[in-house]
């Protein structure tokens, strides 16, 4: 399935490759710089790329490519899935995936690549698995190996593999017992310059961190089930409970893990949590322009929105910006034209905006069309689909764990056009 994998960082050099059958050459790299070059940014390169021999299917996280290299027919999304979970598994084992990182600790990347994939086929994917197979690195386990030439592979095979529950291991204990659930919401969404929206989606997931001693039988269920669609689960949810009666019944694995994705795409129901007033105009016989913008909390349930940083790419025929802000500070880079305002916190009784004018080229003729305004911001404790956790409920044991509900929505593709 799976013949090679290459790394790929953001200045086009391969600093890691793996083979898992023979060996393929680093020309096959060749067509996806080519498309590289031709996408306007690293997020717009294609994720699949037919090439005469090979297919190249690659994901772009953390500003590295992860490209896998294919010869059979294969479904793409198995192996942009798969590929995820090799990042997932980095930044579990590393706490951050980065070119430094990953060059720092290439053998036990190395190690951890053999055994997810076995024969170019995925074998050991569950982080509690690996993590039995290859021990993560520490500066004690480092310098231990370092002199005694020894290596992270772990001794014994993982007790959880052979078993029906392979993402949990036997004989888990715990001093303190836990469940954590952080309900996760990015919001994607163009609103035209009327400030009506043209389109609008959430994409959801639930992120757990469950510390329990033994086997634990967990129950998750929802005030409002029937918002979630398009629902994608760990291996762990029974999917037949959830079909019949739309209640989460799992054995949790042990540690971190993701419980479930899903998307919320009926127009109704996404709310749109911020507005923004603008006001960017451009003369025809004048080398000045005006701009105004104005930002503010809309359907945010009284909750703060915080963490908001403004940007626009603005015409080229625009020279410099004078510019004044009432809150945050501001930065317009001459050569590639774009402004970017770290607003902060927004604070409902004095709203932030930011002011001035443009200098734009002499001679030039009035631009096409104004810049399109993109926004970041985060919204703790508040779920903007609506979605709330009725109950968590455990069987199996008899001690009472500690549980814990958190949500946050932030942007994610949010785009304003004037």
């Amino acid at each position: 399935m799976i013949h090679s994998l290459f790394l790929i960082n953001a200045a086009g050099d391969i600093f890691l490759e793996k083979h898992w059958k023979s060996a393929v050459s680093r020309s096959v790299c060749d067509y996806f710089f080519e498309a590289q070059e031709r996408a306007s940014e690293a997020e717009n390169v294609p994720p699949v790329i037919a090439t005469p021999h090979h297919c190249l299917l690659s994901v772009y996280r953390h500003k590295i490519f992860f490209v896998a290299v294919i010869q059979s027919e294969v479904p793409p999304l198995f192996v942009i899935e798969f590929l995820h979970r090799v990042v997932d598994t980095f930044q579990d084992y590393f706490g951050v995936c980065s070119e430094v990182m990953i060059k720092d600790n290439v053998v036990v990347v190395y190690e951890v690549l053999e055994e997810m994939l076995d024969n170019g086929f995925p074998l050991a994917t569950e982080s509690n698995i690996l993590k039995e197979l290859i021990k993560p690195p520490t500066i004690l386990r480092t310098v231990v190996n370092t002199i005694t030439g020894s290596t992270n592979v772990g001794d014994q095979l993982p007790t959880g593999q052979l078993s029906v529950v392979p993402w949990r291991r036997t004989g888990v204990k715990y001093t303190n017992n836990e469940a954590y659930f952080d309900v996760i919401e990015e919001i994607d969404a163009i609103i035209d310059k009327s400030g009506s929206t043209i389109t609008a989606e959430i994409q959801g997931v639930i992120d757990a961190c469950v510390k329990l001693t033994g086997m634990p039988d967990l129950t998750l269920s929802f005030m409002n089930p029937r918002l979630l669609d398009d629902v994608s689960f760990h291996p762990c949810v029974r999917f037949k409970r959830w079909e019949s009666e739309r209640i989460l019944s799992f054995i949790p694995p042990d540690g971190n893990f993701r419980l479930l994705s899903y998307h919320v795409s009926a127009q109704n129901l996404v709310a749109i949590p911020v507005y923004v007033k603008h006001n960017i105009s451009f003369r025809d016989s004048s080398s000045l322009g005006r701009f105004e913008i104005t930002v503010g909390p809309k359907q945010t349930m009284g909750k703060t929105i915080e963490g908001v940083m403004v940007t626009s790419q603005m015409p080229k025929g625009v020279l410099n910006m004078s510019l004044t802000p009432s809150q945050g500070t501001h930065i317009f880079d001459p050569v590639t034209k774009l402004l970017s305002w770290d607003v902060g916190k927004i604070n409902p009784q004095k709203l932030p905006s930011l002011k001035g004018s443009m200098n734009l080229q002499a001679g030039t003729s009035k631009p096409d069309e104004n810049p399109t305004i993109n926004l970041q911001f985060k919204i703790q404790q508040l779920a903007i689909s609506g979605l709330k956790v009725n109950r968590l409920d455990m069987y199996g044991e008899k001690y009472k764990p500690f549980k814990g509900i958190k949500y946050m929505t932030k942007a994610g593709k949010f785009q304003v056009r004037t």
